[in-house]
């Protein structure tokens, strides 16, 4: 029986991304790595360790916004992998701006990376498992709690994460068929430089000093304790296991007990 697994990571480079794919790494998959051409020093830190997992990993540099290059990543990932089994829609940005503020120009950006991005990561990947007539895949996407319920001055970007949950119900169905599951995972406070750029962000408007905010935000959090790239990893690598194989459709909350649903 052929074992051999391949999964695409996109914003792998650092933070959750590379959790990610470390911990698809050591539950077998070789790795295709997506992130920034600028992240490329951090992606070969990624490779590095799952290299040292003894699985195979590769950097290919994408820009998520683009149609073209989330379809030639897929196209690139078979080329140099083999195959393809699970798709992860990890990158995105944050963006701290009251409503009153957000620009066109604002909301353009994290819609094309967020939500433009996971929807081209959903159409290349499916497209691609049923072209290479697999009987199973799976693709699973970033949502927030912030796409449970919407937070002040995240508003832009609780919007996105509310539609990459309405695009994975819609998406289930359809690719059902295909045995094609999509779900998602919605992280809570996790430590990375995402959060990092939030406390600053948070901190220009309340005016706390670097990194109250981030604690005031652990402090919520039933658990006791910052959320871990790893955390949030378990998660995906449930989605895309054998152990997921009737689920579908779904948008996991991962946050240690910060929202209740």
């Amino acid at each position: 029986m052929n074992t051999h697994k391949v999964a695409i990571v996109t914003g792998a480079a650092r933070g959750i991304g590379r959790g990610i794919a470390v911990k698809l790494a050591k539950n077998g998959f070789d790795i295709a790595l997506a992130d920034l051409r600028a992240q490329q020093e951090e992606a070969n830190k990624t490779i590095a360790a799952i290299e040292n997992l003894g699985r195979r990993a590769f950097f290919r540099p994408t820009d998520v916004a683009d149609h073209d290059e989330v379809f030639g990543l897929v196209d690139d990932t078979v080329a140099e992998l083999g195959t393809l089994d699970a798709m992860v829609n990890n990158a995105g940005i944050c963006q701290i701006k009251p409503i009153l503020e957000v620009t066109p120009e604002e909301l353009e950006t994290i819609y094309r990376i967020n939500l433009f991005g996971m929807v081209y990561g959903v159409q290349a990947a499916a497209k691609k498992m049923i072209e290479l007539g697999k009987d199973t895949g799976s693709i699973v996407s970033a949502s927030s709690i912030a796409g449970f319920e919407g937070f002040p001055i995240l508003p832009a970007y609780s919007s996105t994460k509310f539609a990459v949950r309405g695009i994975t119900q819609a998406a289930a169905k359809e690719l059902a068929p295909h045995n094609i599951r999509v779900n998602g995972y919605a992280p809570g406070i996790v430590d990375t430089p995402m959060w990092t750029f939030i406390d600053e962000q948070m901190g220009k408007l309340n005016g706390k000093p670097k990194g109250q905010n981030f604690d005031d935000m652990v402090k919520t959090i039933a658990l006791g304790r910052c959320e871990t790239p790893e955390d949030v990893a378990g998660v995906v690598a449930f989605l895309v296991s054998d152990d997921a194989r009737y689920v579908t459709g779904q948008t996991i909350i991962v946050d240690g007990g910060m929202q209740y649903r």
